[in-house]
């Protein structure tokens, strides 16, 4: 994607997505002779969320189910643990 779009899926704008090129901690995936910059997805996305915890989302539909609610944290949480994510749970007791 050109850097507009980019910056606004970054939440920036393109004067700080050209200096982060520029200190060469975030290059565009490919640059035509004219200078336009296109971004990879994916590369940007993990640059602005690096530091964001790994989101987890546990719900149970009664509240009869308080039990499969805390082994379905207690199953995310260890899994992100086990790949070493930063982690911030969300429960919902319906």
């Amino acid at each position: 994607m050109k850097i507009g779009e980019a910056a606004r899926l970054h939440g920036t704008d393109p004067v700080t997505l050209r200096k982060s090129e520029s200190t060469g901690e975030l290059l565009p995936a490919r640059k035509t002779k004219v200078g336009t910059c296109y971004y990879d997805v994916s590369e940007l996305m993990g640059y602005s969320n690096e530091a964001a915890p790994t989101l987890c989302y546990c719900r149970v539909s009664s509240h009869d189910q308080k039990p499969d609610l805390d082994r379905q944290q207690e199953l995310l949480e260890a899994y992100c643990s086990i790949e070493g994510w930063r982690t911030q749970v969300i429960r919902k007791n319906a």
